[in-house]
């Protein structure tokens, strides 16, 4: 038998309709390599391989009756463990919620159930999920499988590693700053942040989230194929509105000028030469599918990152500040207080102005997507850091946090991103490019990332060898 761990989620799905493989064997097949896996990079912190081996057993059952099955039948599925599933813990990386079970699965979760997923294992997070790298005092460290000593990313950490790996064909991320994106690109695959309001979300086991986390924090897919984010998203963005920022769009609306504006000068943002050769070789590429490529002056990236962090920390010292304390992991002690220095008033007058100014700088980025619906851009300014790079010193977690301003600002105003993996360094560090559109367009970024799959190799999943 083919070795399941190795191919693309819909690859997988093909097989069992086609009854090549049932669904007992997949779940078998990835639980085998997950055990042999994932102790090298700790990228699953919470198993949930009885739970799988019963869904894999009620989609056995529908095959042999001739019912029909999800769009999602058979996939190997990961969860973030900041998501609730239902009998098991919704940590967020916290000894503090190491016992929070949820009763009830999240909107999103329910929607991969239901999609006949197989959900594996839940994945790991930074500690609150406020940093761009992945380890806690309760989970451990997670390790990225191209390379131990560059970070995974975070806090979609343990998604993308997990994937990368193999362990799973879809990770379920979540993305209020580049959670997604930054952890897709790190290891080395793609990651699809839609727009608030596309795929509903909530947690039942806490308090709902203020409003800076509503109208920001999203839930989306990780994956090594285009096809398999466009499966994901469809099926996570199915109807729930318990998540009262749900909305009820189609996936296809009218097609624009197939117009790119590449943007390899931000104001604010330092860009490696290697991030900007590869931005060329991409837009080049986009030429040759058929796409006008200009270089515009880039909207303000710096304005709406600023404006971002305030809506950020704002609602976290509201509802973190004492659960910090109590928690007391040093990393996110660092990190707070790090974020705390970048963004000191967040006083009520400066939280309304930031909500105030969304509405400014939304359309002032609308005029600009009526020019160019599509954005080119760096994911970060740098190629993916040295692990644990940003709790250094104070310089270092600067020199992190303003090489992610095309990650920070987007969230702002709800705006959907593609971190699309191209190639790797020399040094095997990957590589990849970040697209951007306007609200409710993921049906853009995935049409260029279909075009740009053509030039890339297919992704394998990659073993770590340390």
């Amino acid at each position: 038998m083919k070795d399941l761990w190795k191919i693309n989620g819909y690859e997988i799905s093909d097989l069992l309709k086609k009854k090549e493989v049932s669904a007992a064997e997949i779940c078998n097949k990835l639980i085998e390599h997950i055990e042999k896996i994932n102790p090298k990079i700790n990228a699953i912190v919470v198993e949930t391989f009885e739970d799988a081996k019963k869904q894999a057993k009620i989609l056995d059952k529908k095959i042999k009756e001739g019912e029909n099955i999800g769009m999602l039948a058979g996939v190997p599925t990961t969860i973030k463990v900041n998501t609730d599933q239902i009998g098991y813990p919704s940590t967020n990386g916290l000894r503090i919620q190491k016992d929070l079970i949820a009763k009830k699965d999240s909107p999103v979760v329910k929607n991969l159930r239901n999609s006949d997923a197989l959900m594996l294992g839940k994945t790991n997070t930074p500690a609150f999920s406020i940093h761009w790298f992945t380890r806690n005092s309760l989970h451990g460290h997670t390790l990225n499988p191209h390379n131990k000593n560059i970070t995974p990313g975070g806090s979609s950490g343990g998604a993308a590693a997990a994937t990368a790996a193999g362990m799973g064909a879809i990770g379920h991320g979540t993305d209020i700053a580049g959670s997604i994106r930054y952890p897709a690109y790190a290891c080395g695959i793609h990651g699809l942040r839609p727009s608030i309001g596309r795929v509903p979300m909530i947690n039942y086991t806490i308090p709902d989230r203020h409003i800076g986390g509503q109208i920001m924090a999203v839930s989306g897919p990780l994956a090594r194929s285009i096809k398999d984010l466009e499966l994901a998203i469809k099926v996570m963005s199915r109807e729930n509105y318990d998540d009262p920022w749900w909305t009820p769009l189609p996936f296809t609306l009218p097609m624009p000028k197939k117009k790119i504006a590449l943007l390899k000068k931000i104001e604010g943002l330092k860009i490696d030469p290697i991030i900007s050769a590869e931005l060329d070789i991409v837009a080049k590429r986009l030429e040759d599918s058929g796409w006008v490529i200009e270089e515009p002056k880039a909207p303000n990236f710096q304005e709406a990152a600023k404006f971002q962090a305030t809506l950020w920390l704002g609602e976290f010292r509201r509802t973190g500040g004492e659960a910090i304390k109590k928690e007391n992991d040093p990393d996110s002690n660092f990190i707070y207080s790090q974020m705390s220095r970048r963004c000191p008033d967040t006083s009520l007058e400066k939280f309304m102005d930031s909500l105030q100014q969304r509405a400014r700088i939304s359309r002032e980025w609308n005029k600009f997507f009526d020019q160019y619906p599509i954005i080119l851009c760096p994911i970060t300014g740098d190629i993916p850091f040295p692990d644990l790079k940003d709790l250094e010193s104070e310089e270092s977690f600067d020199l992190v946090f303003d090489s992610m301003l095309p990650q920070i600002a987007p969230p702002y105003m709800g705006l959907p991103g593609l971190s699309f993996a191209t190639t790797q360094t020399k040094q095997k560090i990957p590589l990849g490019v970040q697209f951007i559109s306007r609200k409710f367009r993921e049906d853009l970024l995935l049409n260029v990332g279909y075009d740009l799959e053509n030039y890339y190799p297919k992704i394998e999943p990659v073993l770590p060898a340390f």
